[in-house]
């Protein structure tokens, strides 16, 4: 098996340290050395869709050097993983993104497995996030791993192609549309009786759960923290 480089993204790594944690963990389940390169840093997203080019394209720069041994770079965001592959072309003249993956592309499409010994026995929905579902074209691949989680119960999320209005500094600058998104987002989940909502990126389940606490719900969750868990 080969090994793997992870990158953990900037959100990951201040608030939610278990879901890379879950990934080390399915990935060496599966019998992949999974290595962090400690040099890491930010993708460069939030300069590059703030207009501070040359900032990220330093970033990017970067980015290349630390995971530039790696054949295979698995992140669990679609955000982060979408920022590479579509915007590192234009900032380094490289076509490295075509190297990193988020998480349900490794599993599905270069690993070739899509059931990795899971146990979850709780309800849970599912959110497709816009940069997984519009920029990747996921699909359905984290729900094509979810469904061969032993004990779990999937339910639909209504209107579940609907974004959930944070859009990384959209929330900011658009803050009453993206309540009113928002707000959508947490009714129809909540509608859904889950115990769980689940999606691919930590900054939509961040906004989400903010809703969710005020107004009730299921609890957000990466899912990635699913098809770690065996009990």
């Amino acid at each position: 098996m080969s090994r793997i480089g992870l990158f953990i993204t900037c959100v990951n790594d201040a608030l939610y340290p278990q879901t890379p944690k879950a990934v080390v963990t399915v990935l060496e389940r599966l019998g992949y050395e999974v290595d962090f390169p400690t040099a890491q840093t930010c993708c460069g997203q939030m300069h590059a869709n703030s207009g501070y080019r040359d900032d990220a394209a330093k970033l990017a720069r970067s980015f290349e050097e630390v995971f530039g041994g790696y054949e295979a770079v698995v992140t669990p965001s679609g955000s982060c993983a979408a920022m590479v592959r579509d915007q590192y072309p234009d900032l380094t003249g490289s076509d490295f993104g075509a190297r990193v993956l988020e998480l349900s592309e490794f599993l599905l499409d270069h690993a070739g497995v899509d059931d990795v010994g899971a146990r979850f026995e709780h309800t849970v929905t599912y959110h497709p996030t816009c940069h997984g579902t519009r920029a990747l074209g996921l699909g359905d691949k984290p729900l094509r791993l979810l469904r061969n989680v032993a004990g779990i119960e999937l339910v639909d999320l209504p209107e579940a192609d609907q974004c959930c209005g944070f859009g990384g500094t959209f929330a900011l600058k658009n803050s009453e549309v993206s309540t009113a998104m928002l707000e959508d987002k947490c009714r129809h989940a909540d509608r859904t009786g889950a115990e769980y909502l689940a999606a691919a990126d930590n900054s939509c389940l961040t906004h989400i759960g903010g809703g969710i606490s005020r107004s009730g719900g299921p609890r957000p969750i990466h899912y990635a923290e699913i098809l770690a868990a065996t009990a």
